[in-house]
């Protein structure tokens, strides 16, 4: 499982040319799972997520967490954080869960964030346009 989780003012998502979610200020995470990722993957980077501590504190050091700062995430499935690059011009993307084994897990994983922040999400399998502000910059690539 991997996330590329990215500290974001505004961020904005639409499926097929249409507004589908956004959120005012948060997390951007693009979410990819493998073969062998469960629960227990799925858990232990929502724990790590939502304890990430990359917001500025008063002092302005990175210090708190999306918890600690009110924040929302939007969440975005994206298979081609697999994409193996050794070998040629063309990724490969073998690696990747397909579909069928990943929807649910993307799903899932939605859910354990939303116990402890607002989620938005993207449509799985869809082509999406995404808009957002990346503060600092801030990004952090998470791989269990």
């Amino acid at each position: 499982m991997r996330a590329v989780v990215q500290r974001s003012g505004k961020a904005k998502l639409k499926s097929d040319g249409k507004d589908y979610s956004s959120i005012e200020k948060g997390l951007m995470i693009l979410v990819g799972f493998t073969e062998g990722d469960g629960l227990d993957e799925i858990k232990w980077m929502v724990n790590k997520i939502v304890n990430l501590r990359i917001f500025d504190d008063e002092e302005g050091v990175m210090n708190k967490s999306i918890l600690d700062v009110g924040g929302e995430i939007l969440s975005v499935s994206q298979f081609t954080l697999y994409g193996d690059c050794k070998k040629g011009s063309r990724p490969s993307y073998i690696k990747a869960l397909n579909g069928d084994k990943a929807s649910p897990l993307y799903d899932k994983f939605n859910e354990e964030l939303s116990r402890y922040v607002k989620v938005s999400t993207g449509v799985f399998g869809s082509d999406m346009e995404i808009n957002f502000t990346n503060i600092g910059p801030v990004t952090i690539i998470i791989e269990k």
